[in-house]
């Protein structure tokens, strides 16, 4: 009056022993099929080089002491049995580093001829080698070593399931979406030995996984690059202008408080820097060297202030050779009226000197020196003796002189600024020009060890 599956588990367990490896004779080896498919990458954290995988395990065995007949049991060819109660194999993997929360199946399936099959997930908690040199474009490797513990290769062999080609294309349970993207699952199967002992057995399931890079990109890459062309617009401000220091201050004090956001953003470890990293830290190198060209022009504009003309080996070497070196256009294709009143006689109006040029430093003016007064101009209208030596003629003479004087020493010092902000343009466009060959340099090599990556 028992029922039957109550009838077969008492007949299969009752004088079974869990713990002996359950075959008849004892030179027969169990061989132990394995089967793993990933559900989820769960975390990966590249300080401690761990990664958190939930996969779904598979292994089935055949137990020739969980036998019977299916004519006696009314055509019942499998039952459901207590996994604590029957001999399960010691299959472990030798990443393990810490236990994973995962949940327990207390039951195995058994079939009439033996065959036992043990499916559960696990919550892996594996260490792996994570090479973060590429982030946020790398590819990850890392390793599941299932092996037996204690059992050499003689008393329990492994092997695969499925086929390798099966194991390494499913992705059919696999999330897709998280940060981490499956791409394949390889598996080998092979012997170790430690020194002069037994071999024993080992299957590795290398989970291949890659970061998806959209979200790294728009928020750390874009915004650093896009800093990076502002620093190169800030140039095309008039070196005689204050705004391009306090431009490129305030441009450099933004860029640090992004390095200060995205610092939590970048993977922390000891091993090596990612190459995201030395980008950051050379386009603010870049920063302060375009800040420090920035100085060096203005003082180049105030120069006058302390000494009112340009030597004469500056005038020669930066108005002439470096000026004819950068190709820079002629003073008479960008300041024809100072020719003009240069040729309109005696101490020209200050105002006929060519401006500072509000556009990019692309051309300079050569100015010529002012020259001397006359001496006939210099010199002060003879008293007239005929209008009998007035006192208030010879004061109105004497202001009218002063101011002449005045507005020549003006002249002067405009031409010597002038003189100076020309020195500053071209030393401004050469300047300029170097740094945009090291950031093409800079783009190069970045671009170089970027393929060298991609290659490797």
């Amino acid at each position: 009056g028992e029922p039957v599956l109550v009838r077969l588990a008492e007949q299969l367990l009752a004088r079974y022993r869990r713990g002996v490896r359950p075959v008849r004779d004892w030179r027969t080896t169990t061989n132990v099929a394995l089967d793993v498919m990933v559900y989820a990458i769960l975390s990966v954290d590249e300080k401690n080089q761990v990664v958190t995988t939930y996969i779904w395990y598979r292994q089935h065995w055949t137990d020739e002491f969980l036998q019977w007949d299916p004519a006696r049991f009314d055509n019942v060819t499998q039952i459901s049995l207590p996994a604590e109660s029957i001999w399960v194999p010691d299959i472990l993997i030798n990443e393990f580093v810490d236990v994973g929360r995962s949940p327990e199946i207390p039951y195995v399936y058994v079939q009439h001829h033996g065959e036992v099959r043990n499916l559960k997930p696990i919550q892996v908690m594996t260490a792996c080698s994570l090479d973060i040199y590429s982030f946020p474009f790398d590819v990850q490797n890392c390793s599941l070593t299932f092996t037996s513990w204690l059992h050499h290769i003689h008393d329990i062999n492994l092997s695969l399931w499925r086929p390798p080609e099966l194991v390494k294309a499913d992705k059919s349970v696999f999330m897709n979406q998280g940060e981490w993207e499956l791409l394949h699952v390889l598996s080998r199967i092979q012997e170790f030995s430690v020194k002069d002992s037994d071999s024993y057995a080992e299957i590795k399931f290398y989970v291949v996984i890659r970061r998806r890079p959209l979200f790294y990109t728009v928020s750390l890459l874009l915004p650093s690059i896009f800093l990076m062309l502002t620093d190169l617009v800030g140039f095309y401000l008039p070196p005689n202008s204050g705004e391009r220091v306090s431009f490129k201050i305030t441009l450099l004090l933004g860029y640090s408080v992004f390095l200060i956001i995205v610092s939590d953003t970048l993977p922390a470890t000891t091993i090596g820097t990612p190459l995201i990293g030395v980008y950051f830290v050379v386009c603010m190198a870049l920063l302060v060297l375009s800040l420090t060209e920035t100085v060096l022009i203005v003082r180049l504009v105030h120069q006058q202030d302390l000494q009112p003309h340009v030597p004469t080996w500056v005038r020669h070497w930066v108005l002439e050779r470096t000026a004819a070196l950068l190709c820079i256009r002629h003073r008479s294709e960008l300041c024809p009226g100072r020719a003009r009143s240069e040729s309109a006689g005696r101490g020209g109006a200050p105002g006929s000197a060519c401006r500072a040029q509000s556009s990019p430093p692309t051309a300079f003016v050569p100015a010529a020196r002012p020259s001397p007064c006359s001496v006939e101009d210099a010199q002060e209208p003879e008293t007239p003796s005929e209008a009998g030596g007035s006192a208030w003629a010879r004061a109105l003479l004497r202001e009218v002189a002063a101011v002449r004087e005045l507005l020549r020493r003006r002249e002067e010092l405009h031409a010597a600024a002038h003189e100076w902000l020309q020195v500053a343009y071209v030393v401004d466009v050469l300047l300029f020009r170097a740094y945009l060959a090291a950031v093409a340099a800079y783009g190069a090599t970045l671009g170089v060890l970027w393929a060298a990556w991609r290659c490797a």
